[in-house]
């Protein structure tokens, strides 16, 4: 069993900065990308950042030069450090692994919430 835990998400002020983590654990083989997804309210879930095993990355156009996402293939674990929030960066924040363990598939966090409000 996969399981993939997130952290770091909070109310924040528009212009401030938070830092999400996601951990997975369980019977993993290998790990080939990780990415974050986000959901607002009334909206479809969106690919905000992706990274792969050789440190490959991209990201949304609305949150390029704002947004970094790294990985510590060690850990297992993906971040996302982002800066300069807006208030339409307020969602909750979803990290997704595509990974092995008996096979390939994809895995889910249960999300967390980031609130860019005044």
């Amino acid at each position: 069993q996969v399981q993939l835990v997130e952290s770091g998400g909070d109310l924040v002020q528009p212009g401030g900065s938070l830092r999400l983590s996601c951990a997975a654990s369980g019977s993993i083989v290998s790990i080939h990308a990780m990415a974050w997804y986000r959901q607002a309210p009334g909206k479809e879930r969106e690919l905000v950042a992706r990274v792969t095993t050789t440190g490959t990355t991209d990201y949304a156009d609305s949150v390029k030069g704002r947004f970094t996402i790294s990985r510590d293939n060690a850990k297992n674990t993906v971040y996302l450090q982002m800066n300069s929030l807006k208030p339409e960066d307020t969602a909750v924040y979803y990290c997704n692994a595509y990974l092995r363990t008996i096979r390939w598939g994809d895995y889910w966090g249960q999300g967390t919430q980031v609130t860019v409000s005044s």
